[in-house]
């Protein structure tokens, strides 16, 4: 039991290291406070008025999907984090520590709940600014915040991955925008999957972008749910463990090279 306080002391002690490097690199910050911002505004004001989403406003249809979008990327500092430590050798000396060895991944992924925390609450804000409203009940709202934060934390487990393969943070952060990015368009999260040709339709359907977005709309507004909600926490919980097993493999193959 002692071990497991032991793991877990550590885990937050270096969650906050995490969180302590944001103030010194305030690009950092920038992606969890104004890029959201950008983003909203971006596509409700110059994308909005040129995209049919029969049943709602556009502000409506988009938030869900923007927020979703957010999450994946929310892991992008754990993925330079890790590349970077990796480089300059803060890995090794972290060996040379009496602590948990678990704690270095876990840690990581764990400070990014917090940043997801902040990027959730500045895009909720400028989004009701913006017109948007929920139309659900409280605990739904509050279940589609938790979806979010758990949705947020499994990309974090990918971009662990993405940061110990890449050879350097700048090629850590390349990949993950080529990883995502396509993932996030070609879903329903922007436009209705019904707009898109028979192909790109196809695929958005089983996309779990689209499944977790679609569950968010029956969370913050009402929608149908049909199976989304569950699928989505499937989806969840299955890209965590299976990223995080395949960052554990590969951060034991960095530190016993």
């Amino acid at each position: 039991m002692s071990g497991f306080r032991y793991a877990v002391s550590d885990t937050l002690v270096l969650a906050k290291r995490s969180l302590l490097r944001i103030p010194r690199a305030p690009d950092l910050l920038l992606s969890f406070t104004v890029q959201p911002i950008m983003f909203v505004l971006l596509f409700a004001y110059v994308f909005g008025g040129a995209i049919k989403t029969p049943g709602f406003s556009y502000i409506d249809f988009l938030m869900p999907g923007i927020i979703v979008q957010t999450m994946s990327f929310g892991g992008f500092v754990t993925a330079l984090g890790l590349s970077e430590d990796l480089r300059k050798g803060l890995i090794d000396r972290f060996r040379s520590l009496p602590m948990s060895r678990g704690a270095v991944l876990a840690g990581r992924t764990l400070g990014d709940v917090a940043t997801n925390s902040i990027s959730i609450a500045v895009m909720l804000v400028v989004g009701v600014i913006a017109g948007f409203s929920f139309n659900a009940p409280l605990l739904d709202i509050v279940a589609g915040i938790l979806l979010l934060l758990l949705f947020g934390y499994a990309f974090s487990w990918v971009f662990a991955f993405v940061g110990l393969t890449s050879s350097s943070p700048e090629a850590a952060q390349s990949l993950g925008f080529i990883v995502i990015f396509p993932l996030t368009f070609i879903s329903s999260a922007f436009v209705p999957v019904e707009s898109m040709p028979a192909a790109l339709q196809a695929f958005a359907e089983v996309n779990p972008f689209t499944i977790v977005v679609d569950a968010m709309r029956h969370l913050f507004l009402g929608t149908p749910a049909g199976n989304n909600v569950w699928g989505a926490v499937a989806w969840s919980l299955g890209i965590a463990v299976f990223f995080a097993a395949l960052s554990i493999n590969r951060y034991k193959r960095a530190v016993t090279r």
